[in-house]
Parts: structure tokens; sequence; C-alpha cells
């Protein structure tokens, strides 16, 4: 449901240290609880430590990474609380831009929807989490711009980040992706339909997959949430 659209590798070296760093983060590759080290982040990167203090205070503008005074900077470990205050504020946004679609939607974007669906159903079919998760982001994305409203999705990014790590525990394999696939064309059939009613709660059934995968993936993973 939930991978993040990365963002290409542009921009200062503080940004592209930041996107590599919170695509490890995301992605679990750097653990929630471990600590960050400058100097081997800059040396990994070939920057100096400057930009990597830079990076990780933008990491900490979104809550991935916790800077403390005379201890370093560490990973935050996944909070419940902040994953459900994260879902409200994506299912808000999300419900609204299904809603949105059922309007008017842009005919050579719902085209491309369709490939991207095929795309999705092929990864999971294939037990291709990286890039199951990568249609996931594209079929959000293109939702909210064929809607005529982009900067809704965007919005989203800061807050997804907390799902898409919970996320990586959730789709260990074929049989847990496909049914989020059968959940994208069933938001994608009330929009076609153009029943809002129906959209928004196709939508909110998506969006609540994490809700009831949760307390299974805390009691199996307990070090990584605190």
């Amino acid at each position: 449901m939930m991978l993040e659209v990365a963002k290409a590798p542009v921009g200062s070296a503080a940004e592209r240290v930041e996107a590599a760093l919170r695509r490890s983060i995301i992605a679990l590759e750097v653990a929630p609880g471990a600590r960050l080290s400058e100097q081997e982040i800059a040396a990994r990167h070939g920057v100096s430590r400057q930009p990597v203090r830079e990076a990780f205070i933008g990491l900490s503008r979104t809550r991935l990474v916790e800077v403390l005074p005379q201890r370093g900077t560490v990973v935050v470990k996944i909070s419940v609380a902040r994953l459900m205050q994260a879902r409200f504020v994506r299912e808000a946004i999300e419900t609204a831009v299904a809603r949105r679609a059922c309007e008017g939607f842009d005919a050579a974007i719902r085209r491309r929807i369709d490939a991207v669906l095929e795309v999705q159903a092929r990864t999971a079919a294939g037990g291709d989490h990286a890039g199951f998760q990568r249609a996931d982001a594209l079929f959000h994305a293109a939702l909210a711009e064929g809607a005529g409203c982009p900067l809704a999705w965007e919005a989203v990014q800061d807050v997804k980040a907390h799902l898409d790590r919970a996320c990586q525990l959730t789709l260990p394999d074929a049989a847990a992706m496909r049914p989020l696939v059968d959940q994208h064309r069933a938001i994608l059939a009330a929009i076609d339909a153009r029943d809002a009613d129906a959209a928004a709660a196709a939508m909110r059934h998506h969006l609540t997959e994490i809700l009831r995968a949760l307390p299974r993936i805390e009691a199996e993973h307990p070090d990584l949430f605190g």
C-alpha cells in the first residue's frame, strides 16, 4: 500500500544524502533504533560532514531520526501512536481525492493507471516487494494527478514515510500483496462509475489494511517499535 516515490538524486549534497538515508530508513535497511555515524555516512557518499548534518536535520523534521545533543543521531523506532496519526491524515486526504476523482478524471492518466495495475499485479505474483511498492505509490500519485490535485499526493509524503516502514513488515509474500491490487481495482471501479461514496469507502478500506496487520507485526518485531 505504501512505498514512497523516491525523489531523483538531484540538488545539493545534503539533499542527495537525505534522500538516500530516507530510502534506507523506510526500507528498514537501517534499523529503527540504530545510531547514525556522520563520519561513516560522509565517507560513503563522498561528502564532508556538513551535508550529512544538514541531512540529519531534514530527516528530524519528519521525525525519522532524532538528533540527541552529546549522544548523536538515532533512527526513531516505529511508533504506533504516530502510525495512527499518519494513517488518519492520509485517509482524510486520499478519500477526498477519491471523491474528487468521481467529478472528473483525466482520460490519459486513467489509461496509465491500467498499466500501473498490470505491473503491480505482476510484481505481486512474483513476490517482488520493492517493485510492488513502487507501483503502489505510482497508483496513488496518478489518482491525485488524474483528479486534478497532484499537491494532495505531495502532502501525503512526509506522514506516509512512517506508514511505509511498517508496511515493509506486512507484505512478506505474494499472498499478502494480491488483495491490495484487488482493493486498487475496487477504488478505480467506483471512480469509473462516478460513485463518490463507494470510491471513498473503497479507499478507506484500503488504507485501514495496516491497522489489521499492526497487532501481529508489533508482536513479531517488538525491537523495532517504541
